[in-house]
């Protein structure tokens, strides 16, 4: 005869919910802290509501993004350095909606893992709340799941999902005709794109995480988890000074990639590579991959995080402008006739 089962909780198979009441808890006043007009909800309900008029659009339309923060978090893991990486998240999400002509409203984070560690959870969902302040963004909720046999201990996931507004006619790019400038603003380092051959580098150099980094101070971790720069506050005021015909994120495919999504059919864009210099990290990195300069400049940011695209006759003020907020601005080049991107000189 057979011993009857012994009932099972939840707890048991690997999911605490009371772990899960206890992050919330932790979170509401990083959360609260993030509030802005508009928001009409707290953390705790089966959604968010926010109020357009209260943020003061009369005829607005609304834009969305999402990301995550890609193979950057296996170094956040392997060193347990979580408080930026939220930053990183949101950076990903509200940067993008900027080059659309938006303002963000609101954001809202999805977090993923096999065990709930509530210290290390409220560390990196802080980022996140960080990175809305700095963004004029609310973080209006989200959701922690913690999936045993999902992840290896240790591991977790991040997604992000921004929500922004505009008046209707307002979208970029618009407007954008052949002899327009572009201005490049510089980079904080290699922002979350690339990590994936990032890591192969740091693996053929054969440096630990917590050794020096050959490129700056503090360790190779540290300075590799350098959070992407956000770049909404600057941008949104350019844009509403007038002139700004187009703004590129410059992520994923780097400068080749991403500068033709924001120029019409019939126009390209030529760069001229001495306009600034390549920070350190990436000269690093080329060096020790021996990666050529097509690929440095299609898989990183090379030290260019966002380029508006503005009027000839307004580039001067715009960059005074943008510096006086605290941005470094380079003249990078002009829209010319043709399609995609040139180079003229060489990355220095």
């Amino acid at each position: 005869m057979t011993d009857p089962k012994t009932g099972l909780t939840y707890a048991q198979a690997g999911v605490d919910i009371d772990a899960g009441n206890a992050l919330v808890e932790r979170i509401k006043p990083a959360a609260a802290a993030t509030a802005r007009a508009g928001v009409m909800s707290g953390l705790g309900g089966f959604g968010a509501l926010f109020d357009l008029k209260a943020a003061g659009y009369d005829d607005p339309i609304l834009v969305a993004a999402t990301d995550g923060v890609g193979t950057k978090l296996k170094i956040a893991i392997d060193t347990g350095l979580y408080d930026t990486i939220g930053i990183d998240l949101v950076a990903m999400c509200v940067n993008d909606l900027v080059c659309q002509g938006a303002e963000p409203l609101f954001f809202l984070d999805y977090f993923a893992t096999g065990k709930l560690e509530v210290d290390a959870a409220a560390r990196i969902i802080a980022g996140i709340a960080e990175g809305c302040r700095l963004s004029g963004c609310a973080l209006v909720g989200g959701e922690t799941a913690e999936m045993p046999g999902m992840y290896a201990p240790g591991d977790f996931d991040l997604a992000g999902f921004a929500v922004g507004a505009m008046n209707r006619g307002a979208a970029l790019p618009a407007g954008v005709t052949e002899g327009d400038v572009l201005l490049g603003l510089g980079s904080d380092g290699v922002h979350s794109n690339g990590y994936s051959l990032v890591r192969r580098i740091v693996e053929r150099s054969e440096l630990a995480w917590d050794a020096p980094a050959p490129f700056a101070e503090g360790t190779l971790g540290a300075a590799l988890l350098a959070p992407t720069r956000l770049y909404v506050r600057p941008a949104l005021a350019a844009v509403r000074a007038g002139g700004v015909h187009g703004l590129a994120h410059i992520t994923g495919g780097g400068l080749t990639e991403n500068l033709p999504r924001v120029l019409p059919e019939g126009l390209g864009a030529e760069i001229d590579l001495g306009a600034w210099t390549l920070p350190p990290v990436f000269r690093w990195l080329a060096d020790e991959g021996g990666l050529a300069q097509g690929e440095l400049l299609k898989t990183f940011n090379a030290g260019i995080g966002l380029v508006l695209v503005v009027a000839a006759d307004r580039a001067e003020a715009l960059a005074a402008d943008l510096a006086a907020a605290g941005e470094t601005v380079h003249r990078i080049g002009t829209v010319v006739p043709g399609q995609g991107v040139s180079y003229r000189g060489t990355l220095a």
